[in-house]
């Protein structure tokens, strides 16, 4: 057991804290508590996590993280450097021909359509004057309209009948459609921040669908369904950059990301601010219902 080991487990033992209960307030995994205190760094998922681990145990047993991290830089092994691809300068002065020429193009046929449309308009007018001209000149007899005469009922028919009178009066009512209920607007919002955690309201919706998306170095994320002692693991691993990954869930869900500035996180549509620092960031995401 190393001596970094052996001060976070007697800060542990002194809290009287189990490692069980030090895993459901950190989420961290058992076994990545007890390779911490080993010594046995090569355990946890990468250099990264142990740092990142180790400041959150410290804080979980009353210690000062960076206290700690400070004490035994030397021991605790340094994060990997991330490799930044260079950033290639693209040659657009070609583009920027075409678009000249295309733009040229575009203003020359516009010019020529402006043009025909000034010309059929004034085509069209002298149409229309010609033929008013022609109209007025017709005969009064072809140019008026014969109103129909007006028809009268026949009492005879309704009397036969007996029942013209009252179809007529008895029409159907129509009675006009409501219009359709708009369907609720789903709406996340950031309702507390404590002991670490970001603790996020749904409401308008009874289920959740989380997108994630890793964006920087790669991270290792863990998302349970539901929270506490009857918690489901629905993933535990690490995510490359690039890749990307979807949860739809109908209970509270609880993630943990190692690395909280190399992911991009959004629930039913709502960006989610997971964090700006290389920092281990856990989020809860809880279904309020009417």
């Amino acid at each position: 057991m190393s001596d970094l080991g052996q001060l976070l487990r007697k800060a542990r033992i002194e809290k009287k804290i189990s490692l069980d209960d030090l895993q459901e307030t950190t989420k961290i995994r058992k076994r990545y508590l007890e390779a911490i205190e080993d010594g046995n760094y090569k355990v946890l998922p990468g250099n990264f996590y142990v740092r990142a681990f180790i400041k959150t145990y410290a804080e979980a047993v009353g210690l000062d993280p960076n206290e700690v991290l400070n004490m035994y830089q030397n021991v605790i092994p340094q994060p990997e450097p991330e490799q930044i691809e260079p950033v290639r300068t693209k040659r657009t002065t070609r583009n920027t021909e075409w678009l000249g020429k295309w733009a040229s193009n575009v203003m020359v046929i516009s010019f020529v359509v402006l043009i025909l449309g000034v010309i059929y308009y004034y085509m069209s007018q002298s149409y229309t004057g010609n033929t008013n001209d022609a109209t007025k000149d017709l005969p009064k007899k072809i140019t008026e309209k014969v109103e129909p005469a007006a028809q009268t009922p026949n009492p005879g028919n309704a009397g036969a009948n007996g029942t013209n009178g009252a179809l007529a009066d008895n029409k159907p009512v129509q009675v006009p459609t409501p219009p359709p209920t708009p369907p609720p607007t789903t709406e996340v919002k950031l309702v507390k921040s404590e002991r670490g955690t970001d603790y996020y309201a749904v409401t308008g919706t009874d289920k959740l669908k989380i997108e994630m998306k890793v964006t920087g170095d790669s991270c290792w994320i863990e998302v349970d369904s539901p929270p506490g002692g009857n918690k489901k693991v629905i993933d535990s691993m690490t995510f490359n950059n690039g890749e990307t990954k979807t949860w739809e869930l109908t209970d509270t869900a609880f993630l943990i990301f190692g690395k909280a500035n190399a992911v991009e996180l959004s629930v039913n549509g709502s960006p989610v601010v997971v964090g700006d620092q290389p920092n281990v960031k856990k989020i809860q995401v809880d279904i309020q219902k009417p």
